[in-house]
């Protein structure tokens, strides 16, 4: 084991009381890596400071990131300032190691993001700041450099509360006046309403507002000089908070590394419980033993026993883990943002074996996932992608040292990905003999940078659970193909809508190729869209030169904002693909001799603005894609045969689930009822829907799923009285059921939704009060349902409330799918009417024979019903004085008179 050798400094014989871990970003060149050095040298972590024009910064650990003086890999180091423990994590800057950078801030309690002040906030800052706010991070701002000519701190403030965020405070020397306390007050009203009581604000509620990012600290200084560091440093150890985490295992991994001798490391940040040397990890198909924990500082390390929750550390033994996977009770990562947009082919030198080279390559990608090493068998090359040209010569680097081979790259294509215009469901089935398995699969465009989104919309009646699960993860082992480029798809929901299996032939290898052929089948069922990845761009250039910039941009296909004026400069920001883009800058440089700068960042993907060319381009034959068949194979007289993908309806064995037609003119009638509003996860609206709606509504259901066997026609709806009720009970014998759809109906009456922005379980109370007056005159079996399906260990509740029943749903079923139970229980028994504005439960209750009844509709029947209890019980003649016993039935005014009669006899016997 190597050991750590730097002296620790004074503070580090100090036992901590807390510990942070915390992120330092930047945009390149804004000098984060030398703010690192200062922070280390200031609290005695290293005797000297280094710097990265010398080459000798404690944290550029890697030969190339010394001569190019740029941070490629994020390193650890860890530090004590006063009473506060830190593990500092540095990233890389540069815009082509977005993702390493993204990884990391999985792991963060805390970010410091470093501005030049020379150069204020550019493009790549602002795009950190959207990151930190997805993920959720708390933020420090350090405003570097301001040794240099011509910084202004006031400016630079403005300029940050204009371009980040209008809590952006400063702090620092400032920290006691009146005018900071008034500004850090106005980051929320609770705090101001008590600075103004009390005239000062807790240190605990300034953390805390930081900890929920209302307010973000900004410091000023230059860290090369040492300036401001020091009250950085104070800032953290005042105003940051440890985390609290559960007892229970849990780790984050966030980054996979080899060391010198070739071990494999797996980085990563303990959330919950203790992780000590020697325990086993189950996770994936495997369960491995932690031989080591390793805690980094720089190259340096310290062999420990064991780490508690928020400690990062690198551990050996796992040889399957990979970025953003969870372990124990962590969930695994989403994918990141940034993603290449460039593909390279890889030269290898005469001779090189490149299968071999292909293998080793797989170990490069396994540290970094987003590098894509793709082996393309058609023209027999390796193709690597990447987001830019500085990451082609990082990788060529490392492939010298690591496998001493010289490769170089040819030059770099735009990588392409696809998406759909309309839904479609696609049909995947595979059945050679002694083998069996269909799958249908419904793809609906997503929104804009929403990947894949899989999901499952299948009764288990239909497909049993396990097979569901297991062609879950069939759509998400793979990349899938487009079929206008063969690029990946993405932007896209596809669901599970119905599938089969065979009781003796169905093995699990029968699934995969129904799957993937379902999900083909339906891309080429409907239309494509070609996607290319966009360039957000802010240019900086000389104001003479104004039109040619925005004639280039017009030329490249681009957008463009009107243009600022900032002295003799123009600042243009706007947005253009990347393939015309990104040789731009040298352009630039050219028609402004050297006076203009160009920043792009990725912003994401969108249309193709040359589509066609570049479809006929890649020339690319979706049918004759063997390994990606989008037809499918069935089986007659024994022997399977191939069926194209447009023939594949007439041989398939299910029934299609969606259609394009009942969708058309379910969104037609959708548009005539005007608009819904999203509650709860599902549609509610606010119209009445007439008697014409309702059989418009059930001619669709009959086109799509067959006839109805309806216990009474749809007549015009009235409230009935009791003895309405009671006779026609008696004419049919049958029992009459209202299942009411509880939160739809409180969104949908805007008292209800008023009350329940303030307090849901009052509007709740007075839903079940409402419906109790209801029942009472209506007499019917009434049954309000709740969704508690996100309520963890929810049991299935009943409960009588007066005279309704109501329920709340177990975990995992929403109120939908038991109102869909319940009406195909006893839809045939009872007559059963559903009170919602929800379309599909509409659909199911039609298909049950059951009577509808939106949201307006019975709000329209509790008015009624209030208004003939107020005629027949409330405003019956008086005769001078009202008597209670006026508005008793028979038997209860019986009974209270017998009541009455007992205390008067009390009265003879004992007197007044």
């Amino acid at each position: 084991m190597e050991n750590m050798s730097e002296d620790r400094g004074k503070n580090m014989a100090k036992k901590p009381s807390d510990h942070i871990c915390i992120g330092l970003l930047a945009h390149v060149d804004a000098g984060k890596t030398t703010l690192s050095e200062s922070m280390l040298y200031l609290s005695g972590r290293i005797r000297q400071q280094g710097r990265v024009d010398h080459g000798n910064a404690y944290l550029d650990t890697y030969e190339l990131e010394r001569e190019r003086g740029i941070t490629i890999f994020s390193k650890q180091a860890e530090l004590v300032s006063g009473e506060l423990q830190i593990t500092l994590l540095d990233t890389p800057g540069h815009v082509d190691f977005s993702a390493e950078m993204e990884r990391t801030l999985r792991v963060l309690d805390y970010a410091i993001l470093v501005i030049n002040g020379a150069d204020g906030v550019q493009g790549h800052t602002e795009t950190l700041w959207k990151l930190l706010k997805q993920y959720r991070i708390p933020v420090f701002l350090f405003v570097n450099k301001m040794d240099q000519n011509g910084t202004d701190a006031k400016k630079l403030l403005k300029e940050l509360r204009a371009k980040l965020s209008g809590s952006c405070i400063r702090f620092g020397e400032a920290e006691d006046s009146e005018e900071f306390l008034e500004n850090v007050a106005m980051a929320e009203e609770q705090v101001l309403e008590s600075y103004l009581e009390h005239g000062t604000i807790d240190r605990e509620e300034i953390s805390r507002l930081i900890g929920e990012r209302k307010l973000f600290p900004c410091y000023f200084g230059s860290a090369l000089k040492n300036a401001g560091v020091e009250e950085l440093l104070g800032g953290l150890e005042r105003y940051t908070e440890e985390k609290t985490y559960p007892d229970v295992f849990g780790a984050k991994v966030y980054k996979i590394a080899r060391d010198p001798q070739g071990n494999r490391l797996t980085y990563l940040k303990v959330t919950g419980g203790v992780l000590k040397v020697r325990d086993l990890i189950r996770y994936q198909d495997v369960e491995e033993k932690v031989s080591q924990i390793r805690i980094y500082s720089g190259e340096k390390y310290d062999a420990v026993q064991e780490v508690r929750a928020g400690r990062v550390c690198a551990v050996t033994g796992l040889t399957k883990t990979y970025p953003g996977e969870g372990l124990g009770v962590e969930p695994p990562s989403e994918g990141p943002v940034l993603t290449p947009v460039l593909n390279y082919q890889l030269i290898l030198p005469e001779g090189c074996d490149t299968h071999g080279m292909l293998l080793k390559l797989r170990q490069l990608e396994e540290e970094d996932p987003e590098l894509h090493i793709v082996w393309n068998e058609e023209l027999g090359e390796i193709h690597a992608q990447l987001m830019g040209e500085v990451q082609t010569e990082i990788l060529q680097s490392m492939i010298r040292e690591r496998f001493q081979t010289e490769v170089t790259f040819g030059p770099g294509n735009i990588v392409y990905k696809e998406t759909i215009k309309r839904p479609a469901e696609g049909v995947g089935h595979f059945e050679p003999l002694r083998h069996y398995a269909e799958v249908h699969l419904l793809l609906e465009p997503g929104e804009s940078g929403s990947g894949l989104v899989f999901a499952a919309d299948c009764s288990e009646d239909v497909l049993d659970r396990n097979w569901q699960r297991l062609i879950l993860t069939h759509l998400a082992e793979k990349e899938h193909r487009g079929v206008l480029t063969g690029s990946a798809i993405t932007d896209m929901k596809i669901t599970l809508v119905a599938g089969r299996a065979h009781l003796k032939h169905t093995e699990g290898g029968d699934f995969r190729q129904a799957t993937y052929r379902a999900v083909r089948q339906g891309l080429k069922s409907t239309e494509s869209v070609l996607l290319e990845p966009y360039y957000e761009f802010r240019m900086e250039i000389p104001a003479e030169f104004v039109g040619r910039a925005l004639t280039d941009i017009q030329r490249m296909a681009g957008e463009f904002q009107t243009p600022d004026t900032e002295g003799d400069f123009a600042v243009i920001t706007g947005s253009a693909p990347v393939s015309e883009m990104r040789d731009y800058q040298l352009e630039v440089t050219s028609y402004t001799k050297g006076r203009g700068r160009l920043f792009c960042t990725l912003k994401g993907y969108a249309p193709c603005h040359n589509a066609e060319e570049v479809i006929e381009q890649i020339g690319y034959d979706s049918e004759g894609d063997l390994d990606n068949p989008t037809g499918s194979v069935f089986c007659a007289h024994g022997a399977g045969f191939h069926v194209s993908w447009d023939q594949v309806p007439d041989h398939m064995h299910l029934e299609y689930v969606w259609t394009p037609e009942a969708e058309k003119e379910k969104s037609a009638i959708e548009a005539k009822k005007g608009q819904g509003s999203v509650q709860s996860g599902r549609v509610s609206s606010s119209f009445s829907r007439s008697v014409e709606e309702d059989k418009e509504l059930e001619e669709i259901f009959l086109r799509t799923y067959g006839k109805i066997e309806r216990k009474r026609p749809i007549a015009e709806r009235r409230v009935e009285s009791p003895e309405e009720r009671q006779k026609r009970i008696r004419k049919d014998q049958m029992e009459e059921y209202l299942l009411v759809d509880g939160y739809n109906v409180i969104f949908a009456w805007e008292d209800l939704k008023e009350l329940a922005k303030v307090n849901i379980e009052g509007a709740r109370n007075k839903l079940m009060d409402v419906l109790c007056n209801y029942q009472g005159f209506k007499k019917c079996n009434l049954i309000l349902v709740f969704d508690a399906y996100k309520v963890q260990g929810q049991e299935l509740g009943v409960q009588k409330y007066h005279n309704i029943y109501v329920v709340y749903t177990k975990e995992a079923e929403t109120a939908d799918q038991y109102i869909e139970k319940v009406v195909h229980e006893i839809g045939r028994k009872y007559h059963v009417t559903v009170a919602t504005s929800d379309n599909v439960e509409q659909v199911v209750t039609l298909g049950q024979g059951g009577k509808l009844l939106s949201a307006r509709e019975l709000r329209t029947e509790v008015e009624e019903v209030q208004r003939q209890i107020r005629e027949e019980y409330l405003n019956r003649p008086q005769k001078g004085k009202n008597y209670l016993f006026d508005y008793l039935d028979e038997e209860i005014s019986g009974q209270m008179e017998e009541v009455r009669l007992g205390k008067k006899e009390l009265k003879d016997v004992w007197g007044e």
